[in-house]
């Protein structure tokens, strides 16, 4: 069973791969190039995009009265998401230095550059700026979950799960006490190696 959990991940990194080759080939599709972290278009590319881009008072004038309404609701829950980013920091500070476990590097899933894309007006700016940092928290402190998951409970849940982290499958089966005692301090240094290869 671990090898055939080993050959499906290994085949999971395949259609990863293919999908940044697929990212790679919109890149130059849409003309643009990373450098040094910074989103780079050209100026004709940029001209092109301010062609396309509505006026923030257009856009509000053509915004459907529900989105407008329920605008407060969803904004307020910046408050909870600013909440959570601090906590989450702190308590990796605190625990997983206490554990030796390698901290998650935050700035690797916040994420923000959709706000370059000339394109947009300064309120789609705005939205994807929150959207972006509400995904990228949620991200963030899943990562921070996960490696404590791995730490103290590497055991997969007898029922489905759907939308597992990606050390999940890696876990010891449900049930399987002999596996889970013999292999946790292994487990626990798998982590610190695998995260310490990729920050």
């Amino acid at each position: 069973m671990t090898t055939d959990i080993a050959r499906l991940l290994e085949d999971m990194r395949g259609i990863q791969e293919q999908l940044e080759q697929f990212f790679d080939e919109a890149r130059e599709r849409f003309r643009y190039t990373l450098e040094d972290g910074r989103v780079r278009f050209s100026r004709e590319v940029q001209q092109l995009h301010r062609r396309y881009r509505v006026s923030s008072l257009r856009y509000l004038l053509d915004a459907n009265l529900m989105s407008m309404l329920t605008a407060p609701v969803i904004y307020s829950m910046v408050v909870p998401l600013v909440i959570l980013d601090t906590c989450f920091t702190i308590y990796q500070h605190i625990c997983f230095r206490a554990y030796g476990v390698p901290r998650v590097s935050r700035r690797d899933y916040l994420v923000n550059d959709r706000h370059r894309l000339a394109y947009l007006n300064i309120i789609e700016k705005v939205n994807c700026t929150y959207c972006g940092y509400g995904n990228g928290v949620i991200a963030y402190a899943r990562e921070i979950i996960s490696r404590t998951e791995q730490y103290w409970c590497p055991i997969r849940q007898a029922h489905h799960v759907p939308g597992a982290h990606e050390r999940y499958p890696r876990f010891f089966a449900y049930g399987d006490a002999e596996a889970y005692l013999e292999g946790m301090a292994a487990k626990r240094q798998e982590l610190g190696e695998e995260t310490s290869e990729n920050h």
